[in-house]
């Protein structure tokens, strides 16, 4: 009866392909004709099956879930089925289920076991565009992205919200490139925004295989500037895109000739069959084959073939190649291509022997870690008197794009602030002119919010490591010089390592690698003397013998256990020491072959160090490095990271952060060593990058006919900085100040000094007259049910603009243009504030200038003796769900100390205008001053086709 069922079922889901959900019983029982008895089909039957289905394995719960969630997933446009229901919503699932007819339980189980997935998430600012990439057009071309989509589900990681979440996002970028057959040639330009480890490549690559079967047939993709990252992308690209029979090109694969062509033949993923396979040669079929230009070993060289390999073949000559009679008949070209002058010459010198065709050739360039080496540097003051030329990758991407009439180009970054800066009247450069795409935060990622506690308002004494993040994931070094704090997160190495054998033994997944980084500096010699360390800290550390377990014993139960109880999830967790111990020898034999732990990896040509290949073998070492273990390339199974290295600049910092990514089935096990310098840094680089994230959704909004406001020329995001310098000074050149409008506003930093007293008493004054206003005490509801009390009170927008106009900051530029705009807007789009003041149930409490007594907020002080203002989650929420009148704003009013000082006054009692106290503020305004004015910004960058400004930080 199963077997009917599932095939029954199976069947009628796959003929809901082209017409979007239908019937589903009466489907099955159709087809059920074919495979058994109709009157088995039922949905009766189908609930007890599904009931009792596997989550990982079973083919009709699983298509049924990616059936649901592609139908949440849809556009309105996308059939007459939707009933105009927004995507991802209650309505969507109510118009599917009604289509589909199941009954009422049915429809409560899809629901219990596939919930609407919240969306992809994804922000686009975008300028208008020719709609081509249809629902038709999708479904007649999807051969590489069905089979890609399709790999991503075997291959256990990805679930079908997330599936569906991808084709959504990478449908964003394709639908906005050029039209492959288009007549006229045009070249689009857009940046892609996601976070550091955070899924990229994913994306990227799903926008290939989407390219490739829309008509795309020149693919470059430019990686990093190392080879260990070209050679990750071209084999994650090969094993999940180009796949088998593309890679094999008709070779036996067992025969000598592939033995000797073949660069995976070592390689347990295509040994083991994980590669993809399309199940024939794409061309035997109809659809494009891919031909790589370039494999894992060697990077693009000049053309030992022939120019034959890069001139497309062209059906019928008396029409172009772009025409769709000979697109379509014409195989692919892919090359993942290393950031390097030498390399991308022989490209460009290889290219210009096919000039006579170029202009008819559908090309996208994929610019990974796009604001690294893409951008460039050079003065523009020195470039417009032609005293500089354009820095080397820049100039040779600028001639691929010339060359490439139909070439388009896509950045992906996670630190964005060199492109956004980029001049947008420069019609050579890469400045994201047609979109700017923001992906969403995968779920199950942990980012720099893991690592911090920037929404907690729970005291110190009061944290648990279920609560904090820091107090979980976080462990301060105080001294880099002390080689204990290195001995500790060695030796939480090797218990995490116990621990990872522990849960495998115990029915989890398996763990292939466990590495531990250590980032002390970029120089060579650094690298020798710390190699050297670590090894003589492993030779005393006794892992081999019972003089280790005292010293593992109480890391266990201080660290490793309470961790682990409070955020394992389901994993398994040991009720004592003991039980990690007979894993102990094991961690210490993989990870020491030969009695050596450290993998140096760095460009020293006289250390002798493996090759970091996380795709040959399983990797549990400790890795040593600088810049090659950086930007973009994945140290897989990292849980233990020890970083002491300063450095300038916040993209610079925020891409060192390889413990950023997926830890499926060992989050609670993540740790970082750091100084507390460091983690203040990455704290404020995770409130910036926060805050220019929110810019991109403040300027994705349409008008009533679905336009876009602003184009990504007209409004290039904002770019804060709290502390480190968003990117490095020769990427500001464009950089210029004008004015800053944007709803919601929380300046965080740039209050003044804690040792600027007078400036601090007189913002006190400033806001005297707020304070007396929030006369009426009420409770609020925050995030997750939470709620505090506080006083609520309205002034004018006049007392409020005198109110600002008066605060000091230690930069008169951190809130000048916001107010240089709040000031003007009329009473059309404002005309009151409503003012609160969040209340603790314990902490500091005092009376500022004779008011009523208030809170004072514990916050943190930076390295400059300022204090970080930012608001907690729980008081934002409330302050957005807050009612008001269209044209009121709303301001949190926070008096802030710093954290963990106590007054000389006794716990518990009021203190009279103490010293230390700075006015914080956080601004939302309505949602119309927004809406009517995101026409100009404040601060944006240089357009050389427009009057010149002048320009800002160019030392």
């Amino acid at each position: 009866m199963s077997e009917t069922l599932a095939n029954s079922y199976l069947a009628a889901l796959l003929s809901m392909d082209q017409s979007g959900p239908r019937d589903l019983e009466r489907l099955a029982r159709f087809h059920a004709e074919d495979f058994g008895d109709p009157a088995e089909i039922s949905d009766v039957a189908l609930r007890a099956y599904l009931e009792t289905s596997s989550p990982s394995d079973d083919q009709l719960r699983n298509n049924l879930h990616v059936n649901l969630a592609k139908w949440d997933n849809a556009r309105v446009e996308d059939g007459a089925w939707t009933a105009g229901t927004p995507a991802n919503s209650k309505q969507r699932r109510a118009a599917i289920i009604e289509k589909l007819g199941v009954d009422a339980e049915t429809a409560q189980l899809f629901q219990a076991m596939f919930p609407v997935h919240a969306g992809d998430g994804t922000v686009v600012i975008a300028k208008e565009w020719d709609p081509w990439y249809d629902k038709d057009l999708v479904q007649k071309r999807n051969f590489y992205w069905s089979h890609y989509a399709d790999h991503l589900r075997a291959s256990g990681r990805w679930d079908a919200n997330a599936i569906a979440s991808l084709d959504n996002a990478t449908r964003h970028v394709v639908e906005r490139l050029s039209e492959p057959t288009r007549v006229e040639p045009y070249q689009a330009k857009g940046l892609v925004v996601g976070y550091v480890q955070s899924g990229k490549t994913a994306n990227f690559t799903g926008v290939i295989a989407k390219a490739i079967d829309a008509g795309y047939r020149l693919i470059i993709v430019l990686t990093g500037t190392t080879n260990m990252l070209r050679e990750q992308t071209q084999r994650r690209i090969d094993m999940e895109l180009v796949g088998q029979e593309n890679i094999l090109r008709g070779v036996d694969p067992d025969s000598a000739e592939a033995l000797s062509s073949v660069d995976y033949q070592d390689d347990d993923d295509w040994l083991g069959g994980r590669f993809v396979e399309h199940g024939c040669r794409p061309v035997d079929v109809g659809k494009p084959d891919i031909h790589r230009m370039t494999t894992r070993r060697f990077d693009f060289q000049s053309l030992r073939q022939g120019i034959a390999a890069l001139d497309f073949e062209q059906r019928d000559r008396s029409k172009p190649l772009n025409h769709v009679d000979n697109l379509l008949a014409t195989d692919a070209r892919l090359m993942i291509v290393k950031k390097n002058k030498d390399v991308l010459s022989k490209l460009v010198k290889d290219l210009k022997r096919i000039t006579a065709r170029l202009h008819q050739i559908p090309a996208l360039i994929i610019d990974d870690e796009s604001d690294q080496a893409s951008v460039n540097t050079t003065n523009p003051r020195q470039r417009r008197q032609d005293k500089a030329k354009r820095t080397a990758i820049n100039g040779l991407i600028s001639d691929l794009l010339g060359m490439l009439p139909r070439g388009q180009y896509v950045g992906y970054t996670a630190t964005p602030f060199a492109n956004v800066f980029i001049d947008p009247g420069d019609a050579q450069d890469i400045f994201p002119k047609d979109f700017l795409i923001s992906l969403e935060r995968p779920p199950g990622y942990m980012g720099a919010d893991d690592f911090n506690d920037l929404d907690s308002d729970i005291p110190s004494e009061d944290q648990t490591f279920e609560n904090s993040n820091e107090k979980a994931h976080v462990r301060l070094v105080e001294d880099p010089d002390d080689d204990r704090y290195l001995r500790e997160a060695i030796d939480f190495f090797v218990l995490s390592g116990a621990m990872k054998l522990y849960r495998q033994a115990h029915g989890s997944d398996s763990f292939k690698h466990h590495t531990m980084l250590v980032h002390e500096a970029m120089g060579t010699d650094t690298h020798r003397q710390t190699a050297e360390t670590i090894k003589r800290i492993w030779s005393q550390a006794g892992y081999f013998s019972p003089t280790s377990h005292s010293r593992l014993r109480s890391l266990f139960e201080t660290d490793l256990l309470p961790v682990a109880e409070a955020r394992a999830g389901n994993a398994a967790v040991p009720g004592s020491f003991e039980e990690l111990v007979p894993y102990l020898a094991e961690v210490a034999r993989k990870a020491s072959p030969n009695g050596n732990p450290v993998l140096v990896v760095n460009s020293d040509k006289d250390i002798e160090q493996d090759e970091v290949n996380f795709d040959h073998h399983g990797v549990w070492r400790i890795l040593v490095g600088g810049n090659k273990l950086a930007r973009g390339f994945t140290v897989e199974g990292l849980t233990v990271s020890y970083y002491v290295r300063a450095a300038q600049n916040a993209d610079s910092l925020m891409q060192m952060g390889r413990w950023f990514g997926f830890r499926k089935g060992y989050q609670d096990l993540v740790r970082l060593f750091i100084t507390e310098r460091l983690r203040d840094a990455f704290a404020s680089i995770c409130l910036d990058e926060r805050s220019f994230r929110e810019e991109l959704a403040a300027y994705s909004d349409t008008d009533e006919n679905g336009r876009p406001i602003c184009t990504p020329a007209e409004v290039p995001p904002l770019v804060s900085s709290r502390g480190l310098r968003p990117t490095a000074a020769s990427k500001m050149y464009n950089a210029v100040l004008v004015e800053r409008r944007t709803g919601s506003k929380e300046p965080s930093s740039g209050y003044p000094a804690l040792s600027e007293k007078a400036a601090l008493e007189n913002n006190i004054d400033a806001c005297v007259p707020l304070i007396a206003a929030a006369s009426a005490e009420t409770t609020l509801t925050g995030d997750k049910g939470s709620s505090f009390n506080a006083f609520v009170g309205t002034v004018t927008h006049a007392e409020m603009i005198t109110a600002l106009g008066k605060l000091i900051w230690a930069n008169s530029m951190t809130f000048k243009p916001d107010l240089a705009w709040i000031s003007g807007l009329g009473p059309e789009t404002i005309t009151d504030w409503q003012v609160v003041l969040p209340q603790q149930k314990k902490g500091r409490q005092a009376i500022l200038r004779g008011q009523r007594v208030l809170s004072l907020h514990g916050r943190a002080v930076d390295d400059n003796n300022r204090l970080r203002g930012n608001s907690t989650s729980a008081h934002r929420t409330a302050l957005n769900d807050m009612k008001v009148g269209p044209t009121t704003g709303k301001m949190l009013l926070y008096p802030i100390v710093a954290k963990g000082k106590s007054g000389e006054e006794p716990p518990g009692s009021v203190e009279h205008d103490p010293d230390g106290v700075v006015m914080a503020i956080v601004l939302r305004l309505p949602s119309s001053a927004t809406r009517k004015n995101l026409g100009a910004l404040q601060w944006r960058t240089v357009d050389t086709s427009k009057p010149s400004y002048a320009l800002v930080d160019e030392h």
